[in-house]
């Protein structure tokens, strides 16, 4: 057991993580900065003490790791977020009522987005087949119900690379709501369902679009249960590693675009340069935001907040997309798609939002 105290009491009160911090940055309130959910997790974990106010501060934080990202000490901040949900769950005093809501959901119709189950899979450009594989694509909610290109093009262009692959009619939700909200024995239960599930049709590999799911099947899942026993890949790692023996393939697209790395593939994963890359194969002229990579602003729907926080989630996403130099901004995450296409819509600002398989897709017809 990580010893959060320890941690918390290595602060040296630089101030390097408020400048980076999205929820500081929108609300300049310093009970939502990393110093302040910090200040509240030492009172939580170690003097069991636990007001509303606390409670909002740890559940606003959408767990960007901008803040680790900068922190000279190494403190684990989104971490110590996630271990005080927990303790707040234990206390019978979250998740919140929307976080329930949702989670009701997921337990009844296996999606978090309320969708019809029987219609899971309607985004497919060609009729169900079954097809046994070790390898399974793991399409995941938002990009079946809501960011339904993420879904097809990095189905279709997998396809057209020749990776076999198998699919689930009934793929059901991956949990990561669940864990989010702190619910971790209802998380158990549930990464344990999907576990054996996987167990019993061989699969060894998920290939997935969705950077939720990529985060909940590779971390999640083990810090969970203790151990998985397959591989887990995002569909950029994927595809890179397809393509770059043969960029050539790929037609050339002129168009200027901004790509936004995602914080859970490009700061929690370094893989920065690989989509680049690929877009600069499909002929993009690649801009940047003024701050990239391991640096880039969070768009404000990770961590579960959006559902909660729908204002401040905007708030975060529009000054990303006010920040952004052309009119195209390129996302490797659903999340980012959903919550930047919303917000750039909703505030009239000028910006399209594109999923970063559907540039490379039609790079490839």
């Amino acid at each position: 057991m990580i010893n959060w105290i320890e941690q918390i009491n290595r602060c040296i009160e630089c101030d390097e993580c408020m400048g980076v911090c999205p929820t500081y940055r929108a609300t300049g309130e310093y009970r939502f900065s990393p110093r302040g959910r910090l200040e509240s997790a030492k009172r939580l974990l170690a003097e069991d003490i636990l007001d509303e106010s606390m409670i909002e501060s740890f559940y606003n934080c959408p767990k960007c790791m901008a803040c680790e990202q900068v922190c000279p000490e190494g403190i684990e901040t989104s971490k110590i977020v996630a271990a005080s949900r927990n303790r707040i769950v234990e206390k019978g005093r979250g998740p919140l009522e929307p976080h329930k809501k949702i989670i009701a959901g997921i337990l009844e119709k296996g999606n978090s987005v309320n969708g019809d189950p029987s219609k899971r899979l309607d985004w497919m450009p060609e009729p169900f087949k079954p097809h046994e594989s070790e390898t399974l694509f793991y399409a995941g909610c938002l990009p079946s119900y809501l960011v339904k290109d993420s879904a097809v093009y990095s189905y279709l262009t997998l396809k057209r690379l020749g990776v076999d692959f198998m699919m689930l009619e009934d793929e059901g939700c991956c949990g990561t709501y669940i864990y989010e909200s702190g619910e971790v024995e209802k998380a158990k239960d549930y990464f344990l369902k999907n576990t054996e599930r996987f167990k019993a049709l061989g699969i060894k590999k998920l290939i997935l679009p969705c950077n939720g799911c990529f985060k909940c099947f590779k971390y999640f899942y083990p810090e969970v249960l203790g151990s998985i026993d397959f591989e887990v890949l995002h569909v950029v790692e994927v595809l890179y590693d397809r393509l770059k023996g043969q960029p050539d393939i790929l037609r050339k697209v002129d168009r200027e675009i901004t790509y936004h790395d995602s914080c859970r593939l490009g700061r929690a994963e370094g893989i920065t340069e690989e989509p680049r890359e690929i877009l600069e194969w499909c002929g993009a002229s690649v801009k940047e935001l003024p701050e990239n990579r391991g640096n880039t602003p969070c768009c404000g729907s990770g961590g579960g907040i959006r559902s909660v926080f729908k204002d401040l989630s905007f708030d975060i996403a529009k000054d990303l997309l006010n920040k952004t130099p052309t009119e195209e901004l390129v996302s490797p995450c659903p999340f980012c798609t959903f919550n930047l296409s919303y917000t750039a819509k909703k505030g009239a600002l000028g910006k399209n939002v594109t999923y970063i398989s559907k540039i490379i897709w039609e790079s490839l017809k």
